[in-house]
């Protein structure tokens, strides 16, 4: 965990409230090692979108602020910072839903998101160049309305606009929602191979933790806003605990066929 000692973002027990009464998010704490990949896991609810929103800056318009903790990237406190601000130092969102631009083509949409790094005519080239070679079913669609994609080619779409603007932290919100298995593993495969060749630090929001973990050095598990786990990937395919509550068990069962559960949650004892 070398790594670790030098991360490109960490929160240190980070409290959210919406409405200046519900308390989302606990005491959160997390670390994300620059050029790593690492997983934030959990149920539907469990508070990993919000903590991505506290990242991003994105939680005002939804009435929510972060009210106690501490969230730094490269060593700067970015709490006070607009969410623009985030973008420019090189935090992004890839929020969760595949939202594109509709009505303008894949390479519009690319065009567009280039605007929030500037650059000429030569370097945004560069750069659909760059998420063309990483897309290539995108270069084959590339004139067609973008509403009209596949679900897989929108979530390949939403990816590429986030890499025109030159992050340094890709954060990804459930990228794997409402895709077949296949897709789910195309785009894990391509997002990894983009943190091994361009260095990119990602934060991989997951509720399909047998996916995330194949491709992420690290997870976090989260539950009712707090952190109860934090591990190596391997180590938590290991832990009979997350093989049981979030793998479908030892015998692989399917997570929907799941009915009720012989073992209690260790972090609830």
């Amino acid at each position: 965990m070398a790594a670790a000692e030098d991360p490109i973002l960490s929160l240190n027990n980070i409290e959210v409230i919406y409405d200046h009464v519900a308390l989302a998010i606990k005491g959160v704490s997390i670390s994300v090692p620059r050029g790593g990949m690492v997983a934030l896991l959990g149920a539907n609810g469990a508070g990993k979108s919000t903590t991505l929103k506290a990242i991003s800056g994105l939680l005002r318009p939804e009435r929510g602020q972060v009210t106690r903790g501490e969230l730094r990237f490269q060593g700067r406190d970015i709490d006070a910072m607009l969410p623009q601000q985030r973008v420019q130092l090189g935090i992004v969102q890839v929020l969760e839903g595949r939202r594109v631009f509709e009505h303008l083509t894949p390479d519009e949409n690319l065009v567009a998101a280039s605007a929030v790094a500037g650059g000429n005519r030569a370097e945004v080239q560069r750069k659909k160049d760059m998420v063309y070679a990483y897309f290539p079913r995108l270069h084959e669609r590339r004139g067609a309305q973008s509403g009209f994609l596949s679900g897989g080619e929108q979530q390949m779409l939403a990816i590429g606009r986030a890499l025109m603007t030159s992050p340094k932290l890709l954060m990804l919100d459930e990228p794997s929602l409402g895709l077949a298995p296949f897709l789910v593993a195309e785009i894990f495969d391509i997002v990894q191979k983009i943190n091994r060749q361009e260095g990119l630090s990602v934060l991989l929001v997951e509720q399909n933790a047998l996916a995330a973990l194949e491709v992420v050095s690290h997870g976090y598990l989260m539950e009712n806003g707090r952190i109860v786990m934090h591990d190596t990937a391997a180590a938590m395919k290991q832990n009979p605990d997350i093989q049981e509550f979030y793998l479908g068990g030892s015998e692989g069962k399917n997570f929907h066929e799941i009915k009720h559960y012989s073992r209690r949650k260790r972090w609830l004892s």
